[in-house]
């Protein structure tokens, strides 16, 4: 028991707000046990960061410019990462929750959560257990519950590609948030509109809203 009370868990935090970063760590820094090994400000930042400094945790933010969470955690499960990703976001949507889960993070708080409930999370997700907030649980055993209606699922990949599409963003814009190239977009789109039934990009987003598969 004196060995792992004694343990330090290493943490790399990935958010776009730059008082959301000094706040947790400011946290953890004050807390024993804890060690932030350093920042990143988007996704493409934070896999470059955790791939370096090999942290036991990264606590992931999901909607940055300039390269979102979802995209980063499933970048550092191709690349076979040991880092445990905690997704601390504002947000607790289906579009964002189950596509985070699918890349692999291994749990999922809102911002909100109390600062014991924080910690008690990231030492769990040092273990390797799955943390869910309760929103974010009820969320899940909802949609597993009650799919989608209609069509084939689309997969995490073409799911990321139908939101992105929902924003406005480019083919290319995609790739270069997604890390693929322009083509495999297009492929992503293809079997977007072939699964949803629809004709262009703006009815595939229709039709996504409408399914609940965007948020």
């Amino acid at each position: 028991m004196a060995q792992e009370s004694a343990r330090v868990i290493t943490l790399v935090v990935v958010d776009d707000h730059p008082v959301v970063r000094d706040g947790l760590r400011g946290m953890f820094d004050s807390a024993p046990g804890f060690e932030v090994l350093g920042e990143a400000s988007n996704g493409v930042e934070g896999v470059d960061l955790v791939v370096r400094l090999d942290p036991d945790v990264v606590l992931m933010d999901l909607r940055m410019p300039g390269g979102g969470g979802v995209a980063a955690i499933a970048e550092l499960a191709g690349r076979g990462a040991r880092s445990k990703v905690l997704v601390l976001t504002t947000y607790d949507t289906d579009s964002d929750t189950l596509p985070a889960i699918e890349a692999g993070a291994t749990g999922y708080l809102l911002k909100d959560a109390p600062r014991d409930e924080l910690f008690t999370a990231v030492r769990a997700a040092a273990d390797g257990r799955t943390v869910l907030s309760p929103a974010v649980a009820s969320r899940l055993i909802s949609r597993v519950r009650t799919p989608a209606a209609g069509g084939e699922a689309l997969s995490v990949r073409e799911r990321e590609v139908l939101e992105l599409v929902a924003k406005g963003t480019s083919n290319r814009e995609i790739a270069a948030e997604l890390f693929i190239s322009e083509a495999t977009v297009k492929t992503h789109l293809t079997h977007v509109f072939a699964k949803l039934g629809a004709k262009d990009r703006a009815a595939a987003v229709a039709i996504g809203y409408d399914r609940g598969i965007l948020g």
